[in-house]
């Protein structure tokens, strides 16, 4: 890595899932975690390998009251769900990987956010890739509804349309996708978040 590039996260996404179980598994997962601030700490958390974040940070970004969220994450703290460490004044949080259902949480979160879906469905037929990645709110957990994707390769524009607007109907959500060249001109956009989807 040269200096100053910011680091880039694999994320390891299965695609077990046929269609169907696809399309009902937002509503299944919103339905069982009926509390709307502790699915975005879980979307925030486990959605990225290497999410963390404090009290005030995720209130803030979440658009939520400090004493709502205090509470989930007690509740996530209690059921060994994440972990938490004094930094200075402030008490970070990020996931605890030696969960037995890590795993299964990153998985369950993957397909609420639509991203084994994107690559089945955009990414692995659209040309040759060198990589792919997501960009913004969703490289930072936040489920806004629209995925921004940058992909690096030779791609045929007019099937990527096509394709976009088919996965956009499954996805229930927007695709904005940025095609580059190389990864030259993929890093000098200068993405503050970037969570790779395909590539080494």
């Amino acid at each position: 890595m040269s200096d100053g590039a910011k680091p880039f996260f694999r994320l390891k996404v299965s695609l077990p899932c046929s269609d169907a179980k696809h399309k009902l598994l937002r509503p299944i997962l919103s339905a069982l975690i009926t509390s709307k601030t502790r699915l975005k700490l879980l979307l925030k958390l486990f959605s990225h390998p290497e999410a963390q974040g404090h009290l005030r940070g995720f209130a803030q970004e979440f658009d939520e009251s400090t004493n709502s969220v205090r509470i989930e994450l007690g509740k996530l703290h209690e059921a060994g769900f994440i972990v938490s460490q004094q930094d200075g004044q402030k008490v970070l949080y990020r996931p605890n990987i030696q969960n037995p259902f890590y795993r299964e949480l990153c998985g369950l979160v993957s397909k609420h956010m639509g991203f084994d879906q994107l690559i089945k469905r955009v990414l692995d037929q659209v040309g040759e890739l060198e990589a792919a990645y997501v960009v913004g709110d969703y490289a930072k957990g936040l489920d806004s509804g629209t995925i921004e994707v940058a992909i690096v390769g030779d791609v045929d524009n007019e099937y990527l349309v096509r394709l976009t607007k088919r996965a956009e109907e499954e996805l229930d959500r927007k695709l904005r996708i940025s095609v580059f060249e190389d990864e030259a001109s993929f890093r000098v956009q200068g993405h503050e978040n970037v969570l790779k989807l395909i590539g080494e």
